[in-house]
């Protein structure tokens, strides 16, 4: 009864902190990939009660639609185009209505990912090894790299790519995704050793279990559970939890941070 009030309490303080409306992105454009819903619509409404204008995107047009229409009901300053990351020209569209709508770009975030099945290692086909690394880690290069010439013209440009506690702590259901999410760890202290001298900060988000609905596997039945026990803060997270890291990594609170991953996992161990 105790755990259950104080898990109440510290939701609610995260929700009056949430409010608290600061405005470290005035005059910045961002750009969020999967963000109609989820961790990715969280991420992209604290980026824009922040100050930014920011670009919505995800793979189907009617969830586009709902996520601006939602947002701008709210004042917020958005705009929204269909995009699956692992279509070329779906990413070309992104980025033309980018500059098209606002100008220029100074914050990318890239945090689309799929996990098609659910399998251990070795039951894994090489049909959904291919699509999960194709979007989870192939895509998140194209993009950055498709993406740089018009971060380069931004204000203080960042980019931030959502990895996951899977990355640092195995779990058999979520073994090749785990694997993905690895590989951008690595992707993120190349790219930001590359990009420093240009004055480009690239960061990583590796949240833990999140209450979302591609977390449901692990969040309900027996198996929440157990992966509760191995929360030493004893609850799931919340997206605007990470929305609030994503939001300083953006901003110049953390000029001085670049090729770290931050995680935000309720205490749950994160070393490779």
């Amino acid at each position: 009864m105790l755990r259950s009030s104080l898990n109440q309490s510290m939701k609610q303080l995260n929700r009056n902190i949430t409010n608290i409306k600061c405005k470290r992105l005035d005059g910045k454009v961002a750009v969020v990939t999967a963000s109609t819903d989820g961790i990715g619509f969280a991420i992209a409404k604290r980026l824009a009660e922040e100050g930014a204008k920011v670009m919505i995107s995800s793979r189907k047009e009617v969830n586009v639609k709902k996520a601006v229409d939602q947002l701008k009901s709210e004042g917020l300053n958005v705009s929204g185009t269909v995009c699956h990351v692992a279509v070329k020209e779906d990413r070309k569209a992104l980025l033309e209505k980018t500059e098209h709508e606002f100008g220029s770009l100074d914050i990318l975030v890239s945090n689309a990912a799929i996990n098609p099945v659910v399998s251990s290692l070795f039951e894994t086909s090489e049909q959904v090894w291919d699509k999960i690394f194709d979007v989870n880690v192939k895509s998140t290069f194209l993009l950055m790299q498709e993406f740089l010439p018009l971060l380069r013209k931004g204000k203080s440009p960042s980019i931030i790519m959502i990895s996951s506690i899977a990355a640092y702590k195995s779990l058999d259901v979520l073994a090749i995704y785990g694997i993905s999410k690895t590989a951008l760890l690595g992707l993120n202290q190349v790219a930001a050793t590359i990009l420093a001298p240009e004055g480009i900060r690239v960061n990583c988000i590796a949240p833990g279990v999140i209450e979302t609905k591609f977390s449901q596997l692990i969040t309900e039945n027996d198996i929440g559970k157990t992966t509760l026990s191995m929360i030493p803060m004893q609850r799931f997270g919340e997206t605007n939890e990470i929305a609030g890291v994503a939001a300083f990594l953006a901003s110049d609170d953390a000029s001085y941070i670049t090729g770290e991953t931050i995680v935000a996992a309720g205490g749950m161990r994160s070393r490779l």
